[in-house]
């Protein structure tokens, strides 16, 4: 006779994250900004109450772990002001242009910050940054298979982008940065530590580009 886990609650779903959104009594939006706004929710708990949740509503993005043939992954130093600090980051660029597939816009961001294409693109990782405070939701991409954008199609940079410096560093040097504390930007400690532990698995966890994304915001339920 099996016995049973007294911490495995019967009535939860198995241990996957499930979009069920409680009721939202009243919205109202804060500050409309540029990228993001800051709103408020009353939110119906149910027998727990209605409580009130302010928050950043975020188009969400994407970022791509782009390794080359000898297994090293392209880091970008680019200024971060609200840290102030230069952080080492994979590619990455906002879901901001309505209506693009967010491969479309992790190759327009692959191009446009790094000058390259990728004949391969495998969906490594999801996450939600930070989801006590932002609905923002990315997707992180492997891509393989490297060209260089031609001359006449290459992206002028300006802003924060306008003198990022590029380097390529091997993966497992890459997990070893992560895990002393060198490496803070989000989308590149999650993107390395998933591709680290995808290829220890032989990549078999890699998930085709139209995998079902349903954190997307543009997914979610009104």
């Amino acid at each position: 006779m099996s016995e049973v886990d007294p911490t495995v609650d019967p009535t939860v779903d198995p241990t996957v994250d499930t979009v069920d959104p409680r009721p939202v009594r009243r919205h109202e939006t804060l500050h409309a900004g540029r990228i993001f706004d800051l709103v408020r929710d009353d939110v119906d708990l149910g027998s727990a109450g209605t409580v009130t949740r302010e928050y950043l509503d975020h188009p969400g993005a994407v970022a791509i772990v782009v390794l080359d043939d000898a297994e090293r992954v392209l880091l970008l130093r680019q200024y971060r002001h609200p840290v102030r600090a230069f952080l080492w980051e994979v590619p990455a660029g906002l879901l901001d242009v309505d209506g693009e597939p967010a491969l479309a816009a992790a190759e327009r961001e692959l191009a446009e910050e790094a000058d390259l294409t990728a004949s391969r693109w495998d969906v490594l990782v999801d996450f939600a940054t930070t989801p006590g405070a932002s609905n923002e939701s990315l997707r992180v991409y492997l891509a393989r298979g490297l060209g260089r954008v031609p001359d006449h199609e290459l992206h002028v940079r300006t802003g924060e982008e306008a003198d990022m410096v590029e380097r390529w560093v091997p993966l497992d040097e890459a997990v070893a940065l992560v895990l002393d504390g060198s490496l803070h930007n989000p989308s590149a400690v999650v993107g390395i530590l998933a591709a680290a532990a995808s290829r220890a698995g032989g990549w078999v966890s890699l998930r085709p580009v139209d995998a079902p994304w349903p954190y997307r915001r543009s997914a979610l339920p009104a």
